[in-house]
Formats: C-alpha cells, structure tokens, sequence
C-alpha cells in the first residue's frame, strides 16, 4: 500500500441513532458510491449502511488509518457524537461531495 496518498476516514449509517459503520479509504467518493450501490458484500452491505454522515481527510491514508483504529476503538456515543459535530441533521454527506 502506498502511503503518500491522501485518506479518508469515514463513518456511513442506515438511519439516525441506527448502524453506524466506520472505514478508511483515499477515494471517498468512490468508496461511498460502492457502499451505496452494494458492490461490496459485507458489513454495510448486510445491514444497508449506505448514508455518508461523517468524514476526516489527512495527508497520507497511514493517518487516516491510524485514526480509523482509534475511532473503532472508541463507544458507539463517541462515533455519534463525531456525526452530530459536523452533521447535526444526519443528512447523507455523500450529495455534497459530488455536487
């Protein structure tokens, strides 16, 4: 894996205060698309977990995936409350980032 790339950390949900999932990746636009059209067998995929609510970018995807590890490492309140901080109204983020 290349470094030097820029990352993505992400948390996706299926509807407010519902199934939160939290990823990592250096295209989030395409990486969210993917979720949302289920191209991905898996978690998201099996509990329908396709609204983007919350992003972090950083300079290189090694800082975006130490700061996944430590998002996942922290309580299903502290993932909601990192949502409600940049998106209080649980809109799905993804329609800013293509427009």
């Amino acid at each position: 894996m290349k470094y030097d790339k820029k990352g993505y950390v992400y948390i996706l949900f299926n509807k407010r205060n519902g199934t939160l999932y939290t990823g990592v990746t250096s295209d989030l636009v395409k990486r969210t698309y993917h979720h949302k059209e289920k191209v991905i067998d898996g978690f998201s995929n099996k509990y329908d977990v396709d609204k983007l609510g919350y992003f972090e970018t950083y300079d290189s995807i090694k800082t975006a995936i130490e700061r996944e590890k430590q998002i996942k490492a922290g309580s299903r309140k502290k993932k909601i409350e990192l949502i409600e901080s940049m998106n209080p109204d649980w809109a799905d983020l993804y329609e800013r980032l293509i427009l």
